[in-house]
Formats: C-alpha cells, structure tokens, sequence
C-alpha cells in the first residue's frame, strides 16, 4: 500500500517531539491501541532518529513518518532508522532529490502556487499545506487546490479538534497532521492513559 493510501486510511497523523526516545514506546502503544497507528516523528529534537529506530522495533505494522527534514543527511538517518516517509515544512528541490534518491517517500510543505508547481514538476502529488491556519486556513487551501487536480493534501500546523474535521471535509484533504493528543507536556510527564484517551477521541472523530 502506498504512503498516501495509509495517510488516507488513518486520516489523523499525530506530529511528536519527543526529548527522550525511550518515551516513544509507551506513547506508539497509547496511540496504536487507540486508532491512531501512525507518527511523525520531528527532527526538532536529537532523539528523533533514535526514537523512530525504537518505534519501529516495538511497532513494525505502524506508519511512520521522520518531520521537519531538512537535508539529504536527516532524509538517509530517517530511512536508516526505518522511516516510512518523511515530511519537510517547505519545498526544497535538494531534499527532494535526495530523497527520490535514496528511495524514501516525501511529503514537501507547500502554502503558495509557486511552490505547489515546483513539487509537480517533481513528479510529487501529495504534499503538505503548511502552516495551515497561518497561511489562510480552509479558504486559501480551498482556492489553491482549485487549479491544480492531481494533487492531495495533508494540512499541518493549527489543526485541532475544533477544526479537523472541515479540513477533512475537503476534497483532496487526504490526512492532517496535528499535535493536540501528543502534547509535549503530556509526553515528559508520562500520561499515557491520557494520550489514549486523546488518540481515540480523534480516531472516534474521523470513523
């Protein structure tokens, strides 16, 4: 199955930053175990590479995604350490290449035609609307997918319980990404049962 087919089945894609990899354990399970079998898993931090190595052991079935890649270098980290895919908040033709490279799906951040056209010419038809809420929300990703129909969407940053379902409403919205049932706070204090709770609410959402 593709990666935009599994992104379109799970629909939610919960975006982790975590400060200690060993924390992705008892967190892939509180989201697997509630509907939610899949993460991104940012490089914003230096436990990403070895947080998606652990999740991978401990989840081998789950979808997994390395955020916030920036260059060749995390892209070959990322599928080294058994990154399904992986997401970058903005087009970068090197990263890009890099990735087409070494064989590892991309999903580029987008906001603007310019960018989008860019990613076509790549041969890339699903990307990321980032940051969502910021560059103009559902109306300005309604009037950029106007023009273009071969492309699927994954709209990231301001996305919330309040609002993910009328992006999902959208046609072409394929999955969002968010980070309200991962909280960074809920991670270092360890509140698994919550993050469940969260998880399974969202997933309840999307049904």
């Amino acid at each position: 199955m593709s990666t935009t087919q599994q992104l379109a089945d799970i629909k939610i894609i919960p975006v982790i930053a975590l400060d200690r990899a060993e924390d992705i354990i008892p967190l892939g399970r509180a989201l697997a175990e509630n509907g939610l079998p899949a993460a991104e898993i940012t490089f914003r931090s230096d436990a990403a590479e070895e947080a998606i190595r652990l999740l991978r052991q401990d989840q081998p079935e789950m979808l997994i995604g390395a955020g916030t890649v920036l260059n060749r270098t995390q892209a070959q980290a990322a599928k080294d350490a058994g990154a399904t895919f992986v997401v970058s908040p903005g087009f970068n033709p090197n990263t890009v290449k890099a990735c087409q490279e070494i064989g590892i799906d991309i999903v580029p951040g987008v906001n603007n035609p310019s960018a989008i056209e860019a990613a076509l010419e790549m041969g890339l038809t699903t990307l990321k609307f980032f940051p969502a809420e910021a560059s103009g929300g559902i109306n300005m990703l309604k009037a950029l997918l106007a023009p273009y129909g071969d492309i699927q969407i994954m709209p990231t940053g301001g996305i919330n319980l309040a609002n993910v379902q009328d992006y999902l409403a959208l046609d072409r919205v394929i999955a969002c990404g968010g980070t309200w049932m991962v909280d960074k706070k809920l991670i270092n204090a360890g509140k698994w049962d919550e993050i469940g709770r969260l998880a399974r609410e969202a997933a309840d959402l999307v049904a």
